[in-house]
């Protein structure tokens, strides 16, 4: 039976430029902020967190597993005061749909685009439910007519599935949420590691205790770059990603996924070559 992570890794790639038009366009945190949520991140768990409803930090803190203590709970539940998970989940749509059609312009309207919104709405629908709590309640989310905003929700549903399952392979691995950007900033050749984007804000005493935790496992030398046992860890993770990723394509025959890698090549290149914003 052939390995089936290739296909994973390589829908992953594609439809990753896709999804980050939520956290890069201006038009979703334009349609956030027409919610009345002030800042980014307000916008960012409001949309993010919607199809989960009106639960508490613990329960987002615990699905989205990345953020350090408190960071959630400055944000949930409080942006429920300002609007409503529904609301918040449709403005972040229309927001991710109108980026989309303004960066791919003519492919917008190409049938290519209705191909492949279509075969990752199946891939998208089909996908195993055990385990994968962001990505199930998603899926309780009827999806859109439109193509195009079919299109965004099916690559965010299929990244939520992926990232359920990363969350299961850094617990395998002992890797914290913290760690794990630590590891991936590694991984992206950026040293220091505190100084990644999404880590760099924390307070100087939580980042030195977390590269302190990796250098008594012997994840990262004492210049705090990968040891060989730390690259190891990270390529296992990012094995089983893979792995329990491609469990989400098992229902498109391998000519599907052909036509849904052909379709979404160009719309992902324009997408990349725009940074998606």
């Amino acid at each position: 039976m052939p390995d089936p992570r290739p296909s994973a890794r390589r829908l992953f790639e594609l439809t990753e430029p896709i999804c980050l038009v939520a956290f890069f366009a201006e038009e979703p945190n334009d349609a956030m902020a027409d919610l009345g949520l002030r800042t980014y991140w307000d916008g960012y768990f409001a949309g993010r967190a919607a199809p989960l409803g009106q639960v508490p930090a613990e329960v987002v803190d615990a699905a989205f597993y990345s953020f350090a203590d408190g960071e959630v709970a400055r944000h949930v539940p409080r942006v429920w005061e300002t609007t409503t998970p529904a609301a918040a989940l449709a403005a972040r749509e229309r927001g991710c749909a109108a980026a989309l059609r303004r960066i791919l312009g003519d492919l917008a309207e190409a049938p290519g685009l209705t191909v492949a919104a279509d075969l990752l709405a199946e891939a998208a629908t089909t996908a195993p439910l055990g385990g994968r709590v962001m990505y199930a309640a998603l899926r309780s989310v009827p999806l859109p007519a439109d193509p195009v905003a079919r299109l965004w929700r099916a690559a965010d549903m299929l990244r939520e599935h992926r990232g359920d399952g990363h969350v299961v392979a850094l617990l395998a691995e002992g890797i914290g949420g913290i760690e794990a950007h630590v590891l991936n900033a590694l991984d992206a050749g950026i040293h220091p590691a505190e100084s990644f984007g999404r880590i760099h804000h924390l307070p100087p005493a939580t980042l030195a205790a977390v590269m302190a935790g990796l250098r008594a496992r012997g994840l990262v030398d004492p210049e705090g770059r990968f040891t060989e046992a730390g690259r190891a860890v990270k390529d296992r993770i990012e094995s089983l990603t893979d792995t329990l990723a491609a469990a989400a394509y098992q229902s498109l025959a391998d000519a599907d996924l052909d036509r849904l890698v052909a379709e979404l090549t160009p719309i992902s290149e324009r997408l990349r070559v725009a940074g998606s914003r």
